[in-house]
């Protein structure tokens, strides 16, 4: 018996075993704490179900597969529907960093509400002089700061997306790495072209866009996927940032710096063979 794949939700997971039912494939669906795991017996059929799945995931709640559910569903499944949790749903997806940071860019926020985004900028800003050199948290904080509420939730919506999986599945080291990399080099990037005042974690979140598509890409056993789909969209607004479409205040150099970070750290990571242990 193979395990093909472990959802969160069970509605989703026994909405694909039905759909294989329409084929004659038989899955079988397991709890496992907070997922569902999918099992395939014969593994003649694998090929087929890998194929069906990929195009499952990329629209789960397409109407075929309420269809099969309709007409080969079962009540009998033994698996129990929780109640819907938002919170639950995000921890479910964040290691520890990811939530952390997250915590970190709110509480910033607030901060900035409370005494004033000029305030909290003389204490997080990019250093201005030697003086401030060595004051190690400027070369980093900035990417906490965000000016409005639009701004702080783009940005957490894509690092709980993005680094929640990098976490998840290379460690919270490697997301660690990523992000204090591409914060450093982002923000100095940002630096050369609009001085020191500039905020947000986009620099951060397109280094992980573009480590997290070319991964997928090159290492698709590592199970991080961006889809093609996202990553064009990702780049037409890189685009348009330069052009001013939106009348918005985008740090541009943030994000071709950012992604350019996240590329090159996985085009490197995807070419160093990992170690065997003995």
């Amino acid at each position: 018996m193979i395990r093909i794949i472990s959802l969160p939700n069970p509605r989703i997971a026994q909405a694909f075993v039905d759909y294989m039912a329409t084929y004659g494939v038989q899955l079988q669906v397991k709890s496992d704490g907070q997922e569902v795991q999918i099992w395939l017996e014969d593994e003649s059929k694998l090929h087929q179900v890998e194929q069906q799945l990929t195009l499952f995931l990329e629209d789960p709640l397409h109407a075929r597969y309420q269809a099969a559910s309709w007409e080969t569903g079962k009540t009998d499944t033994h698996l129990r529907y929780q109640h819907y949790s938002y919170w639950q749903r995000i921890r479910s997806q964040a290691g520890p960093l990811t939530m952390i940071v997250m915590v970190l860019c709110i509480l910033v926020y607030l901060a900035q509400q409370i005494y004033g985004d000029q305030r909290v900028m003389t204490w997080l800003s990019w250093p201005a002089d030697r003086h401030q050199y060595v004051q190690l948290w400027r070369w980093f904080s900035p990417a906490f700061l965000h000016f409005s509420l639009l701004h702080i939730l783009f940005n957490l919506l894509w690092w709980w997306y993005l680094g929640g999986p990098v976490e998840k599945r290379l460690g919270s080291g490697k997301l660690f790495t990523i992000a204090l990399i591409s914060a450093l080099l982002s923000g100095w990037g940002q630096s050369l072209f609009s001085g020191i005042y500039f905020g947000g974690l986009s620099g951060v979140v397109y280094a992980l866009m573009g480590y997290v598509w070319l991964t997928g890409e090159l290492k698709p056993e590592r199970q991080l996927a961006l889809p093609r789909g996202l990553m064009v969209f990702s780049l037409a607004w890189l685009v348009l940032g330069y052009f001013n479409v939106m009348g918005l205040a985008i740090a541009n150099a943030a994000h071709v710096f950012g992604l350019v970070v996240g590329l090159v750290m996985a085009f490197c990571d995807t070419r160093t063979p990992r170690k065997a242990r003995n």
